[in-house]
């Protein structure tokens, strides 16, 4: 049952489905190809249009050259009319990357490089606090002092009082202590 809560039943078969996209897949082939064509025989008919076919055969040199001096006319035309478009594209596309920066600046995306300031400890708290500190802070006012306690200076003493506790010193002198107790 949980199962069946989980995945939906497809309302079309695997097999219709399969033979539908088929079916789609050859239309769009079709429509791709008669595409194709119309293209094909749209540019043929421009051409045939914008450029008549030429009988050498029958012309002479002088014909021939005034010809060519026309096409040749009709290039330059053509290409300063491809310079013209392609620097209004360079142009453009120029445009277009500036005003992209400009807009990636607006949003805040990309951040300058940050400069090393020096900054005086008044102003300094003076920027975090604000109008609040009108007097000079002393930090080294504020430093905990460390106080030096004076060395204890160690009395002379006579070497002899030594001697007794030297002797108590080792197994002998801490049975003499724990004799001494009891």
């Amino acid at each position: 049952m949980s199962e069946g809560a989980s995945k939906p039943k497809p309302k079309i078969s695997a097999s219709r489905r399969l033979f539908l996209k088929t079916k789609l897949m050859k239309k769009a082939m079709t429509m791709v190809d008669n595409e194709k064509q119309a293209r094909k025989e749209e540019r043929e008919r421009t051409l045939s249009e914008r450029v008549p076919e030429l009988q050498l055969s029958s012309m002479s040199l002088q014909d021939l050259q005034n010809i060519c001096k026309e096409l040749v006319q009709k290039i330059d035309v053509v290409d300063e009319e491809r310079y013209d478009i392609d620097s209004k594209v360079k142009k453009n596309t120029t445009e277009i990357q500036d005003l992209s920066q400009k807009i990636i600046g607006l949003k805040g995306k990309k951040r300058p490089a940050l400069k090393r300031v020096r900054v005086s400890a008044d102003a300094m708290m003076g920027a975090l606090l604000g109008a609040k500190v009108k007097e000079s802070v002393d930090f080294k006012a504020n430093l905990k002092t460390v106080k030096k306690e004076e060395e204890k200076k160690e009395e002379v003493t006579d070497w002899r009082t030594n001697v007794d506790t030297m002797s108590k010193s080792g197994m002998e002198g801490r049975k003499k202590l724990f004799n001494a107790g009891q």
